[in-house]
C-alpha cells in the first residue's frame, strides 16, 4: 500500500493528491479564462443607448 500524504482534503494516496492538483489547476485557469471573456462582468453585457435628436 501506498504512503498516505496529508493533502488540502485530507489523507490520501499520492496518486489522488496529483489528480486533486490537475483539477484545482484546470478549474483556476477555466475560472481565470471566464474573467477574461466577461463572463462575470455586467459592465461588458449593456448595450449602448442611442438617443436620437429631433
Amino acid at each position: 500500500m501506498a504512503k498516505m500524504i496529508r493533502s488540502k482534503y485530507g489523507y490520501e494516496p499520492p496518486e489522488w493528491v496529483q489528480a486533486d492538483a490537475r483539477l484545482d489547476k484546470w478549474y483556476k485557469d477555466k475560472k481565470r479564462r471566464a474573467k477574461q471573456h466577461g463572463a462575470f462582468s455586467l459592465d461588458r453585457k449593456r448595450r449602448k443607448r442611442h438617443v436620437w435628436k429631433k
